[in-house]
């Protein structure tokens, strides 16, 4: 699929996988909404629109921000490669409320230049992603791991009977048993159509991930994918049926010992400001953040 040039924008297909995820693979923070799977999936939430940067065959991503309480719609547009050239992003601001997401690496070389036009930066705080040792959450050693500990063994001690596969065509059927009735537990929608999606549409999207059973029966799984040059591994998706004391911590330390050694970090995405996401983020000992910038004229 083509992805015309800036100012023309076409909506996110599943066709463009070819022309951006190679791309975006090679970014170096390892932004977790800029994945294939993270835009796709959530294409319809955000009405992305896509346009490529003639200047470093980067993308530019137009999106929606949805009305929230008092705030209204907003606009923004996003650059995972490079920052645009000024004209582009004079263009850009003119039609859009802010700049989101912009990485460290992005805003680094052009900071001071864009500040001397009027750009203003702020860290978005709530949209940093939590970042931690793929050995350390494998191997939750030492004191401040230990409540994590307890409830893995008491996972293990309770369901002996356990079995972890990876994920597979074979094993989405047990999956789409888990999130259907994750979704019965929670009473509410959440992110249940991106994560249904993202079964649907394993075969075709670059994700990895673990399902795990007990006593035979679908009882978790997690999915994710590769990102910042395959140094770190991004988690999507997790689900469980919290019958099962344990799950949530069992299936957080199993599949990161199940990783392969080259993922040294994984990025379990950002809390929203969502104070008792903010605090569960935090029982993990994050070893850093993804930090991401808003920026507005």
């Amino acid at each position: 699929m083509s992805v015309p040039c800036y100012p023309e924008f076409i909506p996110l297909d599943i066709n463009a996988r070819e022309s951006l995820h190679p791309r975006l693979s090679l970014t170096q923070d390892g932004v977790s909404e800029f994945t294939f799977s993270g835009l796709y999936l959530f294409r319809n939430r955000y009405n992305y629109r896509i346009s490529r940067d003639g200047q470093d065959g980067g993308f530019i991503i137009s999106g929606v921000q949805p009305a929230h309480g008092d705030e209204a719609e907003k606009r923004f547009f996003s650059t995972p490669c490079a920052a645009p050239q000024w004209d582009t992003l004079q263009s850009l601001f003119k039609t859009h409320d802010y700049w989101k997401n912009v990485s460290e690496s992005v805003l680094s070389p052009v900071r001071e230049s864009l500040e001397k036009h009027g750009v203003v930066f702020a860290e978005d705080r709530d949209n940093f992603d939590y970042l931690y040792y793929r050995e350390e959450l494998a191997e939750l050693a030492g004191k401040k791991f230990h409540k994590k500990k307890n409830h893995v063994n008491h996972f293990l001690h309770t369901y002996p009977d356990y079995e972890q596969k990876q994920m597979s065509r074979e094993t989405i059927p047990a999956a789409m048993e888990i999130i259907e009735h994750w979704r019965q537990e929670k009473g509410e929608s959440g992110d249940y159509k991106p994560a249904r999606e993202a079964l649907e549409l394993f075969d075709s999207l670059p994700q990895r991930g673990a399902i795990f059973f007990v006593a035979g029966k679908p009882a978790a799984y997690c999915l994710g994918e590769s990102i910042a040059r395959g140094k770190m591994f991004a988690i999507h998706f997790e689900k469980a049926i919290e019958e099962y004391k344990g799950i949530y911590q069992f299936m957080n330390q199993a599949f990161a010992a199940s990783l392969p050694r080259f993922f040294t970090l994984i990025n379990r995405e950002q809390d929203l400001g969502n104070e008792g996401l903010r605090q569960a983020k935090m029982t993990y000992r994050p070893c850093g953040f993804v930090k991401k910038f808003i920026g507005q004229i």
